[in-house]
C-alpha cells in the first residue's frame, strides 16, 4: 500500500470504532498517533533495509507480528501510563491495520495475499537489494502499468472513493491532528 493509503485505511478502522464505542470523534492526540502508526511499520524496515542494508526486506522486522503485537502493546501501555490510553490505542490500530493493509493489497491488485512477512524472521523474506530510489521507481513504476489496464481503472476509481470516503469522515470528525501541532503555547501574560 502507498502512505496514503495506509493512513486512509487507518482512519476509518479508527474514526468508525471510537464513534460505535464513545460516541466521539477521534482526538487530536490520537489522530497524529494513528497516523504515525499507520506509517510506523514503513518508517522502520524500509530506511533500514533499503538505504542501510541492515534488514533483508523493506517488510521485515517492524512488519512481523513477532515485533508489531509487543510493540504495539508496549505503546498502549506507555500511553495509558501516562493517562493517554486513546492515543497508544490509536497507535496500535494503525500499526496493525498497516499490516492487515498490507496482506490485503495485493488481492486488490490481482494476486494472493501477502503473508510471509508477518512471520518474520521464522520464515523467510525475500528483500530487494537495489538502492532505495531504484526500488521506489519500480515500484512506482509498476502501480502506474496497473493503473493503465481496466482493472487498474476500476481499482483507481475504487480508491479514489475509499480516500474521498476518508477525508469525509475526517472532516465529519472536525479535522483531528493538525489542532495539536498548530497550538503552540503563547507568552505569559504575568
Amino acid at each position: 500500500m502507498w502512505p496514503w493509503e495506509h493512513l486512509a485505511f487507518g482512519y476509518v478502522l479508527y474514526t468508525v470504532a471510537t464513534r460505535l464505542l464513545s460516541g466521539s470523534p477521534p482526538s487530536d492526540g490520537a489522530a497524529l498517533a494513528l497516523a504515525v502508526g499507520t506509517q510506523f511499520p514503513d518508517l522502520v524496515d524500509k530506511p533500514l533495509a533499503w538505504v542501510v542494508g541492515i534488514l533483508p526486506s523493506g517488510v521485515s522486522l517492524a512488519h512481523s507480528l513477532l515485533f508489531a503485537v509487543p510493540g504495539a502493546g508496549v505503546a498502549a501501555l506507555v500511553a495509558r501510563r501516562l493517562d493517554r490510553p486513546a492515543v497508544g490505542a490509536a497507535f496500535a490500530v494503525g500499526y496493525l491495520s498497516h499490516l492487515a493493509g498490507d496482506v490485503l493489497y495485493p488481492v486488490l491488485l490481482g494476486g494472493d495475499p501477502s503473508v510471509a512477512y508477518l512471520l518474520w524472521p521464522l520464515v523467510e523474506n525475500p528483500g530487494k537489494t537495489a538502492p532505495v530510489l531504484t526500488i521506489v521507481g519500480d515500484l512506482f513504476g509498476r502501480f502506474l502499468e496497473f493503473l493503465a489496464t481496466p482493472r487498474g481503472r476500476l481499482y483507481l476509481l475504487g480508491e479514489a472513493t475509499f480516500l474521498l470516503v476518508a477525508l469525509g469522515l475526517w472532516v465529519w470528525d472536525g479535522f483531528p491532528g493538525p489542532g495539536l501541532v498548530r497550538r503552540r503555547p503563547g507568552p505569559s501574560q504575568g
